[in-house]
């Protein structure tokens, strides 16, 4: 019994320390967007002199998203970010899924050679790429300041990891014998994709919807290269309005800030259940 109890105690430490050290790291993790929260509810000059203060105005916070919505022109941006973000998610998830399912289904040298350009091409940077990119689309191809250009640069970029993902999941998770029943059926090669294999990577589709969606949704530096008039701009560019040459408004940017990220919070909130289910079942497999 003694034992036990010690075996008892040494376990309620370990748990004790344990959650302690998740407690701290969580605060770490959390300190940031908690100070863009508490500030964007504060005057400028309430920020500089106490910027870790817990002082909270409503007329201030009224004023800050007030401004801060009208200044952005918050419903035209969060459409702009909506279009650009939906349609390069949707590009990405059926194009990259269509590849990965060749790739895996169809191994030969074209293939095998298309899987390692798709892997080495994650190795480049995109700062290595983007003055040359710029470049060839604006002065040569005249293709800058368009929602479509942004779109198919998002499309283009993502896709070799989505495809890298799908792969792994196809080859685990996607029986052949289902594919050559449908065949027998009378299938026809997209009806059998479509109707057989895409609806079973579901679970690994919604992490890649989501890991895209917040890479679409909160990318500053490809939108600012190709974007520059002012009726197209996405949400995270419009946050930039509030930043003078010699000042800044903090309040208001803070307000900004927390206006850009709380649609992607709520649909990380909504889906949060499939992203761990797709995460876990992949880290198994």
């Amino acid at each position: 019994m003694k034992q036990m109890h010690v075996g008892g105690t040494k376990k309620v430490i370990q748990d004790s320390v344990s959650f302690a050290i998740v407690v701290i790291l969580f605060a770490l993790f959390m300190f940031p967007f908690i100070m863009v929260l508490l500030n964007s509810f504060k005057e400028k000059i309430d920020i500089i002199k106490n910027p870790f203060g817990f002082s909270l105005s409503m007329a201030a916070a009224t004023k800050n998203y007030t401004r801060a919505f009208t200044t952005m022109n918050y419903v035209r941006s969060f459409f702009n970010s909506l279009m650009v973000t939906g349609f390069s998610t949707a590009f990405v998830v059926v194009l990259s899924s269509m590849l990965a399912y060749y790739l895996v289904r169809h191994v030969n040298k074209f293939s095998t050679t298309v899987a390692l350009i798709i892997v080495a091409s994650m190795i480049i940077p995109f700062q290595s790429l983007m003055i040359p990119l710029v470049s060839i689309y604006g002065s040569t191809m005249h293709l800058l300041n368009h929602r479509p250009t942004l779109i198919f640069m998002h499309t283009g970029f993502s896709i070799a990891l989505s495809t890298f993902t799908f792969q792994g999941f196809i080859k685990s998770d996607c029986p052949v014998a289902l594919e050559e029943a449908a065949t027998i059926d009378g299938c026809g090669r997209y009806r059998t994709f479509f109707s057989i294999v895409f609806p079973l990577l579901k679970p690994i589709t919604f992490t890649i919807v989501i890991l895209n969606v917040l890479q679409f949704w909160n990318d500053y530096l490809l939108p600012s290269l190709v974007l520059a008039k002012r009726e197209i701009l996405t949400l995270p560019l419009t946050t930039y309005v509030f930043y003078g040459t010699y000042s800044a408004e903090y309040g208001v940017i803070m307000a900004a800030l927390i206006l850009t990220v709380f649609p992607i919070l709520v649909l990380y909130l909504a889906l949060q259940r499939q992203i761990i289910a797709g995460v876990i079942s992949g880290a198994v497999k």
